[in-house]
């Protein structure tokens, strides 16, 4: 495959936010060593940006989304819910700035100066679609759906208006 047909492939991709392996896979590219040089040239010209180790972006960092962003650095399916959620509805009044996510882990991430909180989840749980909404490529709760998640996690938790 030719340079311009990668790049084509790239930019006509609608994603701008790449892993490793998801470049193999555009590419159609099975050896590392292409691969990684590949990447490289890519770097170097200024297509590509780096934005951790094996995570690369065609848009500058500061165009990015955080929650999209939120949801590519574990590389794991998650969901923006809790806290995060629940300021957005009005459901608390209180601003709680690391964004919140459901996953199979529980992880506590800070990246370009934002807080990245991920808490686990039961599978049963986690991948049951109600209440669960794709928006501009990423999940996200209801506000159902988030305010279970808060008692599943918190069952004393307050909410500061009625739900």
């Amino acid at each position: 495959m030719t340079q311009i047909t990668k790049l084509n492939l790239l930019l006509k991709s609608n994603q701008n936010l790449f892993h490793t392996q998801d470049l193999a896979l555009l590419w159609g590219i099975s050896n590392r060593n292409t691969l990684y040089t590949t990447i490289k040239r890519y770097l170097k010209k200024g297509i590509l940006i780096k934005l951790t180790k094996g995570l690369y972006s065609t848009l500058p960092i500061d165009e990015i989304d955080k929650f999209r962003l939120g949801t590519v650095l574990i590389h794991k399916f998650c969901y923006v819910s809790c806290e995060t959620v629940l300021f957005k509805e009005g459901v608390i009044n209180q601003k709680v700035y690391p964004i919140t996510f459901v996953s199979s882990v529980s992880l506590k991430i800070e990246f370009n100066k934002t807080q990245y909180i991920y808490r686990q989840l039961k599978p049963e749980i986690l991948f049951n679609p109600d209440g669960v909404e794709k928006k501009d490529g990423y999940f996200i709760a209801t506000k159902q759906r988030a305010i279970s998640d808060m008692i599943y996690f918190n069952p004393k938790y307050y909410f500061d208006n009625k739900i």
